[in-house]
Protein backbone atom coordinates (compact mmCIF):
# COMPACT_ATOMS: atom_id res chain seq x y z
CA UNK A 1 0.00 0.00 0.00
CA UNK A 2 1.26 3.84 -1.18
CA UNK A 3 1.71 6.04 1.82
CA UNK A 4 2.56 9.66 1.87
CA UNK A 5 5.44 10.77 -0.41
CA UNK A 6 5.08 7.41 -2.27
CA UNK A 7 1.67 7.65 -3.03
CA UNK A 8 1.81 11.72 -4.10
CA UNK A 9 5.09 10.62 -6.49
CA UNK A 10 3.02 7.46 -7.57
CA UNK A 11 -0.25 10.24 -8.88
CA UNK A 12 2.54 12.58 -10.49
CA UNK A 13 3.81 9.60 -12.33
CA UNK A 14 0.49 8.72 -13.63
CA UNK A 15 -0.77 11.64 -13.97
CA UNK A 16 2.13 12.42 -16.59
CA UNK A 17 1.96 8.99 -18.21
CA UNK A 18 -1.53 10.06 -19.04
CA UNK A 19 -0.40 13.27 -20.34
CA UNK A 20 2.37 11.88 -22.42
CA UNK A 21 -0.77 9.08 -23.42
CA UNK A 22 -2.66 11.84 -24.47
CA UNK A 23 0.04 14.16 -26.53
CA UNK A 24 0.74 11.21 -28.23
CA UNK A 25 -2.75 10.41 -28.78
CA UNK A 26 -3.06 14.05 -30.18
CA UNK A 27 0.05 13.12 -32.67
CA UNK A 28 -1.69 10.21 -33.85
CA UNK A 29 -4.68 12.16 -35.52
CA UNK A 30 -6.25 15.89 -35.42
CA UNK A 31 -9.77 17.30 -35.64
CA UNK A 32 -10.41 19.54 -38.41
CA UNK A 33 -13.96 21.10 -39.51
CA UNK A 34 -16.40 18.52 -41.55
CA UNK A 35 -16.67 18.96 -44.99
CA UNK A 36 -19.08 17.01 -47.28
CA UNK A 37 -16.70 15.61 -49.13
CA UNK A 38 -15.94 13.34 -45.95
CA UNK A 39 -19.54 12.34 -46.33
CA UNK A 40 -19.19 8.56 -47.64
CA UNK A 41 -16.19 7.99 -45.01
CA UNK A 42 -18.61 9.74 -42.05
CA UNK A 43 -21.50 7.52 -43.02
CA UNK A 44 -19.81 4.09 -42.87
CA UNK A 45 -18.41 4.87 -39.94
CA UNK A 46 -22.34 5.79 -38.87
CA UNK A 47 -23.70 2.33 -40.08
CA UNK A 48 -20.72 0.28 -38.58
CA UNK A 49 -21.30 2.24 -34.77
CA UNK A 50 -24.99 2.64 -34.64
CA UNK A 51 -28.13 0.44 -34.88
CA UNK A 52 -30.70 3.54 -36.24
CA UNK A 53 -27.87 5.68 -38.07
CA UNK A 54 -28.19 9.01 -39.51
CA UNK A 55 -28.94 9.47 -43.27
CA UNK A 56 -27.06 11.55 -45.22
CA UNK A 57 -29.18 14.64 -45.28
CA UNK A 58 -28.87 15.21 -41.67
CA UNK A 59 -25.12 15.14 -41.56
CA UNK A 60 -25.59 17.63 -44.31
CA UNK A 61 -27.46 20.12 -42.75
CA UNK A 62 -25.21 19.53 -39.10
CA UNK A 63 -22.33 20.95 -41.99
CA UNK A 64 -24.51 24.14 -42.50
CA UNK A 65 -26.07 24.69 -39.65
CA UNK A 66 -23.30 27.37 -38.45
CA UNK A 67 -23.13 28.82 -35.98
CA UNK A 68 -24.99 26.32 -33.91
CA UNK A 69 -23.99 23.18 -35.03
CA UNK A 70 -20.24 22.37 -34.78
CA UNK A 71 -19.27 18.86 -37.05
CA UNK A 72 -15.45 17.81 -36.86
CA UNK A 73 -13.87 14.67 -38.25
CA UNK A 74 -11.05 12.87 -36.55
CA UNK A 75 -8.32 12.09 -39.16
CA UNK A 76 -5.18 9.91 -38.50
CA UNK A 77 -1.95 11.59 -39.59
CA UNK A 78 -0.50 9.16 -41.11
CA UNK A 79 -3.04 7.39 -42.91
CA UNK A 80 -4.92 10.99 -43.67
CA UNK A 81 -8.31 9.08 -43.09
CA UNK A 82 -11.11 10.19 -41.37
CA UNK A 83 -11.48 7.22 -38.64
CA UNK A 84 -14.05 9.49 -36.52
CA UNK A 85 -16.43 12.22 -35.80
CA UNK A 86 -17.94 14.46 -33.15
CA UNK A 87 -21.27 17.07 -33.58
CA UNK A 88 -21.79 19.35 -30.83
CA UNK A 89 -24.29 22.15 -30.75
CA UNK A 90 -23.24 25.32 -29.03
CA UNK A 91 -26.63 27.58 -27.86
CA UNK A 92 -25.10 30.31 -25.81
CA UNK A 93 -23.57 28.83 -22.69
CA UNK A 94 -25.04 25.52 -23.24
CA UNK A 95 -23.66 22.67 -25.17
CA UNK A 96 -25.79 19.50 -26.33
CA UNK A 97 -22.88 16.44 -27.68
CA UNK A 98 -25.72 15.24 -30.89
CA UNK A 99 -23.07 12.57 -32.53
CA UNK A 100 -19.50 11.07 -31.87
CA UNK A 101 -18.36 8.09 -33.07
CA UNK A 102 -14.96 6.26 -33.68
CA UNK A 103 -14.48 3.52 -36.42
CA UNK A 104 -14.50 -0.16 -35.10
CA UNK A 105 -10.59 -0.26 -36.26
CA UNK A 106 -9.36 2.49 -34.07
CA UNK A 107 -11.60 2.10 -31.17
CA UNK A 108 -10.42 1.32 -27.46
CA UNK A 109 -7.63 2.81 -27.95
CA UNK A 110 -8.63 6.43 -26.04
CA UNK A 111 -9.25 8.69 -29.26
CA UNK A 112 -13.10 8.91 -28.56
CA UNK A 113 -11.84 10.25 -24.38
CA UNK A 114 -9.12 12.59 -25.84
CA UNK A 115 -11.24 14.08 -28.63
CA UNK A 116 -14.17 14.90 -25.74
CA UNK A 117 -11.37 16.06 -23.42
CA UNK A 118 -10.52 18.44 -26.25
CA UNK A 119 -14.05 19.38 -26.84
CA UNK A 120 -14.76 20.18 -23.13
CA UNK A 121 -11.88 22.02 -23.00
CA UNK A 122 -12.53 24.22 -25.86
CA UNK A 123 -16.11 24.82 -24.73
CA UNK A 124 -15.15 25.54 -21.21
CA UNK A 125 -12.42 28.18 -22.50
CA UNK A 126 -15.16 29.57 -24.37
CA UNK A 127 -17.50 30.20 -21.48
CA UNK A 128 -19.94 27.13 -21.76
CA UNK A 129 -20.88 26.46 -18.46
CA UNK A 130 -23.11 22.96 -18.96
CA UNK A 131 -23.03 20.28 -21.46
CA UNK A 132 -25.45 17.23 -22.34
CA UNK A 133 -26.31 14.21 -24.51
CA UNK A 134 -27.93 11.28 -25.01
CA UNK A 135 -26.91 7.90 -24.75
CA UNK A 136 -28.68 4.35 -24.88
CA UNK A 137 -28.65 2.64 -21.45
CA UNK A 138 -27.49 -0.24 -23.53
CA UNK A 139 -24.20 1.43 -24.75
CA UNK A 140 -22.24 0.16 -22.01
CA UNK A 141 -19.08 1.75 -23.70
CA UNK A 142 -19.99 5.08 -24.40
CA UNK A 143 -21.46 4.79 -20.94
CA UNK A 144 -18.17 4.04 -19.06
CA UNK A 145 -16.68 7.11 -20.91
CA UNK A 146 -18.89 9.72 -20.15
CA UNK A 147 -19.10 8.63 -16.60
CA UNK A 148 -14.99 8.61 -16.62
CA UNK A 149 -15.37 11.81 -17.99
CA UNK A 150 -17.74 12.96 -14.72
CA UNK A 151 -21.05 13.26 -16.63
CA UNK A 152 -24.09 12.35 -14.52
CA UNK A 153 -27.20 11.16 -14.82
CA UNK A 154 -29.92 13.75 -15.41
CA UNK A 155 -32.98 11.80 -16.56
CA UNK A 156 -34.49 9.25 -19.27
CA UNK A 157 -36.40 9.95 -22.20
CA UNK A 158 -38.83 7.46 -22.36
CA UNK A 159 -39.02 5.42 -26.20
CA UNK A 160 -36.19 7.97 -27.79
CA UNK A 161 -34.51 5.53 -29.57
CA UNK A 162 -36.49 2.78 -32.03
CA UNK A 163 -34.88 0.08 -33.78
CA UNK A 164 -34.82 -1.69 -31.34
CA UNK A 165 -36.82 0.61 -28.97
CA UNK A 166 -34.97 1.77 -26.32
CA UNK A 167 -34.98 5.32 -23.50
CA UNK A 168 -32.46 7.51 -24.16
CA UNK A 169 -30.36 8.32 -20.59
CA UNK A 170 -29.71 11.95 -20.50
CA UNK A 171 -26.07 12.92 -19.22
CA UNK A 172 -24.89 16.04 -17.94
CA UNK A 173 -21.68 17.55 -17.07
CA UNK A 174 -21.17 21.00 -14.80
CA UNK A 175 -17.95 22.81 -16.48
CA UNK A 176 -16.41 25.24 -13.70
Amino acid sequence: MLKGSNLFIFENLKRRNNIKKASLLRDFFYLRQMKEEDLPYVLEIENLSFPNPWHEMTFKGEIHNEPISSAFVIVHRLQKKVIGYIIFWHIKKQVQISNIAIHPDFRRMGIAESVLKQVLSQIQMEGSKFVTLEVRPSNLAARSLYNKLEFEVLGIRENYYHDPPEPALVMCKQLN
